[in-house]
């Protein structure tokens, strides 16, 4: 019997991408919230980075996002989230670390960090220029994504991946404060809605932040 437990926190996309993952492959896993920005020493212990998500796994502690989900892969390849042929592989990879570093850098850290992490965790007021800077970099992301889906069915080819768990992640996490705007690209939104469609993304869809209003009500909050 599988035994997992991930430390997370909701809207972090880099957990989201391993419960994803975790999902998709029928893995059981009870979710544990995390406050890592009060340094616990026991979580501490579990990944001295301080970081989420951590993932216990029959015994083994496991940590950072991506070696997470490729160790999933390795242990449990079905089914598959990975291709076989090595420069599919590649792309898989490329598409994760740009959403996982430029998308992160560009986007989300500028939007749902200064929106939310910064009032959970006490650290101030959203700083106005860094939400803008966050708006307006979207869309480029967005018009990015659109190009590769003008080309393929999914992000990285003619099969979902983990690339599409990566981006849907970052976006579904943005969605929850209403900062993506979907109208922008036909492509983009039909693809999303696929990959929101899948039953790996169920209890995702249910998360609720606390402080924070469901997304159905947050877009009437003036930042």
């Amino acid at each position: 019997m599988i035994t997992a437990e991930l430390y997370h926190v909701p809207l972090s996309p880099f957990c989201r991408k391993v419960r994803l993952s975790l999902a998709e492959k029928k893995i059981e896993c009870k979710l544990i919230e995390e406050r890592y920005w009060e340094k616990d020493t026991d979580f501490l212990r579990r990944n001295p980075a301080g970081k989420v998500p951590v993932l216990k796994l029959n015994g083994k502690v496991l940590a950072e996002s991506a070696a997470i989900c490729e160790y999933l892969e390795e242990i449990y390849p079905e089914p598959s989230l990975m291709p076989s042929d090595p420069m599919e592989r590649h792309e898989v990879r490329r598409l994760v670390f740009w959403f996982d570093d430029k998308f992160q850098h560009e986007v989300t850290s500028k939007l749902l960090y200064e929106r939310v992490n910064k009032k959970v965790t006490g650290q101030g007021f959203p700083d106005s220029k860094n939400v803008r800077a966050g708006l307006s970099a979207i869309k480029f992301h967005l018009d990015y994504m659109a190009w590769l889906l003008e080309h393929r069915r999914w992000l990285a080819g003619d099969r979902m991946t983990l690339a599409d768990f990566a981006a849907a992640a970052h976006l579904s996490s943005l969605d929850y404060i209403s900062d993506v705007d979907w109208n922008r690209s036909g492509a983009v939104k039909d693809w999303y809605a696929k990959v929101k469609s899948r039953p790996a993304f169920r209890n995702i869809l249910m998360d609720q932040v606390p402080g924070f209003l469901p997304p159905e009500h947050y877009a009437d909050l003036d930042f």
